[in-house]
């Protein structure tokens, strides 16, 4: 299986209160009372260091998003992040996972295509091109796109990327939302007809169909913990199942946040405050910017409103007064000793039968160096006993084909000069 560090890039200095104070940690935080814009330059430097040190390391991937005006995840232009990553990885077997640009707020959708073309071709060939629709936040309250047009856009920006990456003339787009005389962009990926594309998800039917339709990974982004995520997950192998699809487990990814220490009690001590940092404050974000009206079609406002939104706002209040065991027992971070991330990863992994895993390594206020040793613990210790998972069985169609047919050669050296082999 492939397994990615992902990189929320959040605000690691939120004021204790916070979450009783404000509003809301997205869309309308007051900037100049709660941010330092020199303490985030420090974040980003921080960041790039993370998730360089993780290719470093051996992950498969490392992943960047897009989000806007929120200390939640401040990387407002992932292929700014991206492109970093690409000339910084080269040499490396590590995927550049863009999970990604948001199509309907990039006008026009032709950027994506040109942006991921750079990206594709700086990186030599590892792109991996995810599509987010966006959430109501981002794309309907900070970039004021109507909740009615947002799926009907989403939908025409992918298919005029698709068609803009693999045309061999210049066309021209007539669509309903963006029309263009001449297309022809320059770079194209070169990955073709097209880098694998990765679609993320909260649970809306309408994303599964979309997924399934174009044959691409659909993902699974939650913070809610396997246990939770599986109601999703199991759901979508029964669509798959009932669309005659085959159940090839690299359809799948899921996000899972991981800690990784000594032991369990050193787990806790390690990571505790951070955790609660990121679900208290991170997480703080009110019903109505959520769930803006229009944004989901019929059917998967009924599946949310019987299925999804009543744990989740049963979880919401009852995390409030949870120590870490529970946050562990719930399955919302996987964390312990080395032996436990093994057991309790694993269970997730074949339970939801996931074949692209991305992990969430530095969790809301963690500093630089607990950081660091996440990466290190979780690459050496935990990672290896995943890589042939499923590899007997199933090829891995949603993968940078020439990161699966080189052989390992080399080898890199960690932040601290030591020698690792390189994948």
């Amino acid at each position: 299986m492939k397994i990615s560090m992902f990189h929320l890039m959040p605000y690691r200095d939120l004021p204790d209160d916070f979450e009783r104070r404000y509003h809301s940690v997205w869309v309308d935080p007051p900037y100049f009372e709660l941010a330092d814009s020199e303490k985030i330059g420090q974040y980003y430097n921080w960041t790039f260091d993370e998730l360089i040190h993780a290719a470093r390391c051996g992950m498969d991937g490392i992943c960047v998003n897009e989000h806007h005006q929120n200390a939640y995840g401040m990387m407002p232009s992932p292929d700014l992040m991206g492109s970093v990553l690409a000339r910084a990885t080269n040499g490396m077997k590590t995927a550049v996972v863009q999970m990604g640009m948001t199509l309907p707020t990039t006008v026009p959708p032709i950027r994506v295509a040109e942006e991921y073309g750079m990206i594709d071709c700086i990186s030599g060939g590892r792109m991996v091109a995810g599509m987010p629709l966006g959430t109501p936040m981002d794309v309907n309250l900070c970039y004021g796109i109507s909740p009615a047009e947002h799926r009907e856009r989403y939908y025409e920006a992918h298919d005029l990327i698709m068609k803009a990456w693999s045309a061999r003339e210049t066309f021209a787009w007539n669509g309903k939302y963006f029309k263009l005389p001449m297309v022809n962009p320059w770079p194209r990926p070169i990955q073709q007809p097209h880098p694998p594309v990765w679609i993320p998800g909260s649970g809306s039917l309408s994303t599964w169909d979309f997924a399934a339709k174009h044959d691409h990974c659909y993902c699974y982004l939650s913070y809610w913990g396997h246990h939770s995520g599986k109601q999703v997950v199991d759901g979508f192998w029964e669509f798959v199942s009932k669309n005659g699809l085959d159940p090839n487990p690299y359809r799948v990814g899921f996000l899972q946040l991981v800690a990784v220490s000594e032991s369990d009690a050193q787990a806790e001590k390690d990571y505790y405050r951070h955790v609660r940092y990121f679900y208290d404050k991170c997480l703080h974000v009110p019903p109505e910017y959520i769930s803006s009206s229009g944004n989901q079609d019929y059917r998967s406002l009924v599946n949310s409103i019987k299925n999804i939104n009543p744990e989740i706002g049963k979880l919401t209040e009852e995390l409030k007064h949870w120590k870490f065991s529970e946050f562990v027992k719930r399955g919302f971070v996987i964390a312990g000793s080395p032996a436990t991330v093994r057991d309790h990863l694993m269970d997730a992994v074949k339970g939801l039968r996931v074949g692209n895993l991305m992990v969430l390594l530095h969790i809301g206020s963690m500093p630089h160096d607990l950081t660091i040793k996440n990466i290190e613990l979780f690459s050496r210790e935990v990672m290896p006993h995943f890589r042939s998972v499923w590899d007997d069985q199933w090829e891995n169609r949603w993968w940078p084909k020439r990161l699966l047919d080189k052989p390992a050669t080399g080898v890199t050296r960690s932040a601290n000069g030591e020698a690792r082999a390189s994948k």
